[in-house]
């Protein structure tokens, strides 16, 4: 974290934050929207709160296979982060 940057904890997520989540735009032109959300979703969230997004998402019909423009799955896209065994557990277990 940069020296400047204050760090946040106990930040609320409440259901309409999750929520807004699913109405984000993609990242990037010819970018499958699904693979866009999930991924601003892994990125914004703390693993808690990407568990009860995963659940909206997945009501919503949308896929965990979708890809990004390289042809990655989000799994495929952080399966080698250092912080990301507890996402790609909950990915695994929406299967």
């Amino acid at each position: 974290m940069r020296p400047d940057k204050k760090a946040i904890v106990d930040e609320v997520w409440d259901d309409a934050r999750i929520e807004s989540f699913l109405d984000k735009s993609p990242m990037g032109e010819g970018e499958d929207p699904d693979y866009s959300l999930l991924l601003n979703a892994y990125r914004g969230m703390r693993a808690e709160d990407f568990a009860r997004f995963i659940r909206r998402y997945l009501a919503t019909g949308r896929s965990l296979d979708a890809c990004g423009r390289d042809g990655r799955t989000l799994r495929e896209t952080i399966s080698g982060h250092r912080h990301a065994s507890d996402f790609l557990r909950i990915l695994d277990a929406a299967r």
